[in-house]
């Protein structure tokens, strides 16, 4: 852990400038290694301006993730209080998709473009623009701005947080881009990989060798069996589509048409609903498999392709989505993405998903924030900060 020191007489740009400034810092977080960055001169400029307005900035390390950096800045004290939270983490980009260059704020149609500009950089200037208003003055419970790592790869940011049990607040607002709508509940998302190994030998036998491709074969109707199940048990009409889901993505297996198949590997996708479990969704899918592989001889290898992220609610009437609704004057409602909200939760904080930004220009070329929605955010973030902590 580091406090952050910033140079005498540093003064705090305007949004447009610190937006600029955010776009232009490469921090790609990805799984590839020749598309990772890290995040380390975002979470430093983020402290350097937060510092004169009289935060406390802390730049914790994320273990095991060279270059990777969680951001904690607290102005006031005490217990209580509210979280401002948002990652650091861009996408991969493809530059021959974009109209302009990605890591320059380009102005064209009231819109600012730019990598991150929605998704979510975007979100920090304007939390600190709305503190900018409370500097100075006596806060009856701390304002915390959180700027984390690895959102868009592994939430291994998140995930550091909770294994430190920081920050305590009561309240956090992650401002993901939701169209200045309070987003109180989202789907989780696994991504698991399933394999068969048998023994290859010649087609003309069948008895020669354990053929994987026919074992995965009974496996994923016994996937299909699974989800018509679990989509009869579980439904929310908050969600468009109302059902968890289950995708069967990729597979790969054999390597001939004449050879007994010794290797199958299937990868697939499961949304499931608050409420929904993973350990116990994947003890259901292991239950399914062992005894499958075993009467067919094959070896079996189920296990998650990353850590996944769990599915989110919060309570209808709770103070915070109630607070929300007020000051957007649209009720609470459910996403399909997926945000660090549920870590935050584990945290003990009560919590909600509302920034500026279409998540349909989120992942895109041209990504843009459109400036009509600065000031409602700025706005929205300011009676929050009022609310929770004056």
């Amino acid at each position: 852990m580091a406090d952050t020191k910033v140079p005498a007489g540093a003064q705090v740009p305007g949004i447009r400038d610190m937006l600029a400034r955010l776009v232009a810092l490469p921090s790609i977080s990805s799984a590839s290694p020749e598309w990772d960055h890290s995040n380390e001169a975002v979470v430093r400029t983020l402290a350097e301006w937060l510092q004169p307005l009289g935060f406390r900035t802390e730049v914790l390390a994320v273990p095991g993730m060279p270059g990777k950096f969680n951001l904690i800045a607290t102005l006031g004290a005490g217990p209580g209080g509210l979280v401002l939270s948002g990652h650091t983490d861009t996408v991969p980009f493809d530059d021959k998709r974009w109209q302009s260059d990605p890591f320059t704020l380009t102005e064209r149609d009231d819109r600012w473009y730019g990598l991150g500009t929605c998704d979510m950089k975007g979100f920090f200037p304007l939390a600190i623009e709305a503190a900018r208003a409370f500097a100075g003055q006596p806060l009856r419970q701390p304002l915390i701005i959180l700027a984390t790592a690895d959102e868009e790869s592994s939430m291994n940011g998140a995930r550091a947080l909770v294994e430190a049990g920081r920050p305590k607040a009561r309240y956090a607002v992650i401002g993901e881009p939701t169209d200045l709508r309070p987003v109180r509940m989202h789907k989780g998302i696994m991504m698991e990989r399933l394999v068969f190994e048998g023994q290859s030998g010649h087609s003309s036998d069948p008895a020669l060798g354990r053929n994987a491709l026919e074992g995965m074969h009974e496996a994923m109707g016994e996937l299909l069996a699974l989800r018509a199940g679990w989509q009869e048990k579980y439904r929310n009409p908050n969600f468009r589509v109302q059902v968890p889901t289950l995708n069967l993505g990729c597979i790969h297996g054999g390597d001939n048409p004449n050879r007994i198949c010794a290797r199958c590997e299937l990868h697939f996708d499961l949304r499931p609903l608050p409420g929904m479990r993973m350990d116990e969704l994947r003890q259901a899918i292991l239950n399914r498999m062992q005894p499958l592989a075993e009467s067919r001889q094959l070896k079996l290898t189920f296990e998650p392709l990353f850590e996944g992220v769990p599915p989110f609610e919060t309570p209808a009437d709770a103070q915070l989505v109630r607070a929300c609704e007020t000051l957007t004057g649209h009720s609470a409602q459910a996403v399909a993405f997926a945000t660090e909200a549920p870590w935050l939760q584990q945290l003990g904080m009560e919590t909600l998903v509302l920034g500026p930004g279409s998540i349909d220009q989120a992942h895109q070329p041209d990504e843009f924030l459109a400036l009509s929605q600065l000031e409602p955010a700025v706005r929205i973030l300011q009676g929050l900060i009022r609310q929770f902590c004056l």
